[in-house]
């Protein structure tokens, strides 16, 4: 079977891990997959090497200074689109907005759902869920939500997760270097709710360090990464902002958190924070069905900065063995491998009917 599986960048998001990891399963699975992407501010190549048993095709995507994001959106969805051709595979698969608009007919991840009012990202949003003739959601709080907003329903498969190599990790040179620190992964922008966990750092007396990695994205959050900034000057916090973390050194980092926090307002899984979980970190995480679903008792949960703060120190004073063994195990059970099986059984069946 001939995939196309097809990307939005080549930086460290959820979705671009998702779709390279599944990528490598599939091969693995012995499909033949081609990964379509997008390749931002000059890169040639993702963020991490790739399986060579899978093609990667990198569509020059150059920066334009002051280009507008509507405008920069259009621009991604033509320049993809002008580059694939849909009639060299039996099955186009899309993980997002952008190459869902650029793929043509195609099956589509939906992560997670946005709500925007640039008028070019709200339209772009709905043509990448009305548009595509079968859909998969990576949990089932997501594929409820796009039943009731849209009538559709989606097949729910799971993320996987690289359970060994986050548990085989040490973080005790990170430690060595920070002290105590409470991570998370994503960086500074209001989905993931940052400006909480900022307020609830500041309500910990402990002292231990707020570790901010991740932040590659296709938006401008400068305005909120300002206000973050204002805010933090004055409640008189320094958090340390590490930005991008080469792929190599994360799963030290997340091992050597006391904590991982992970406050997003909307997710479609969770995938950072299952990593934290293989790790044998112990994780907080807003009180979210998505969460709910896919973390069950292994994380502590918050739905608001008070409680964050408490469940935070909670977690970092009295981690508790049997709840940090139920999640690296729960980590452990989320196979790309299972998460590759289940797709080529759907794609099986969507050919079938199709």
């Amino acid at each position: 079977m001939r995939i196309a599986l097809l990307t939005y960048s080549t930086k460290p998001r959820g979705g671009v891990v998702h779709t390279l990891a599944l990528a490598e399963a599939l091969a693995e699975e012995g499909a033949e997959v081609t990964v379509w992407s997008l390749g931002r501010g000059g890169d040639l190549g993702f963020f991490r090497p790739v399986d060579p048993r899978v093609r990667v095709r990198i569509v020059p995507c150059p920066d334009v200074e002051g280009e507008p994001l509507g405008t920069r959106v259009l621009r991604s969805i033509a320049l993809l689109a002008d580059a694939f051709d849909p009639a060299a595979y039996d099955l186009v698969h899309a993980q997002d907005c952008i190459s869902a608009n650029a793929a043509g007919p195609c099956v589509r991840t939906v992560h997670h759902l946005d709500r925007f009012t640039t008028p070019e990202l709200a339209a772009c949003h709905e043509r990448a869920i009305v548009r595509p003739w079968a859909h998969v959601c990576v949990s089932g709080a997501v594929a409820a939500e796009l039943a009731a907003g849209w009538g559709i329903t989606a097949t729910v498969i799971p993320n996987g997760v690289e359970a060994a190599r986050f548990a085989a990790a040490s973080g005790e040179s990170w430690r060595a270097t920070l002290g105590p620190y409470v991570l998370t992964v994503g960086g500074i922008e209001p989905r993931k709710g940052s400006l909480d966990l900022l307020e609830a750092y500041a309500l910990d007396p402990a002292g231990r360090r707020l570790v901010i990695a991740g932040g590659e994205t296709l938006f401008d959050y400068r305005d909120y990464r300002a206000a973050w900034e204002a805010r933090a000057a004055e409640l008189g916090v320094r958090p340390l902002v590490l930005g991008p973390v080469a792929h190599d050194a994360l799963p030290g980092l997340v091992a050597g958190a006391a904590v991982f926090a992970f406050p997003s307002t909307k997710e479609g899984f969770g995938l950072a924070a299952m990593e934290a979980l293989a790790a044998g970190v112990p994780l907080v995480t807003r009180d979210l069905p998505v969460f709910r679903e896919v973390f069950g008792d292994a994380a502590r949960y918050a739905a608001d900065v008070p409680a964050f703060a408490a469940a935070i120190r909670e977690a970092a004073d009295v981690p508790g063995p049997a709840r940090r063994a139920a999640g690296r195990a729960l980590a452990f059970r989320h196979t790309w491998r299972a998460a590759a099986r289940a797709h080529l059984d759907l794609y099986a069946a969507l050919l079938t009917r199709r």
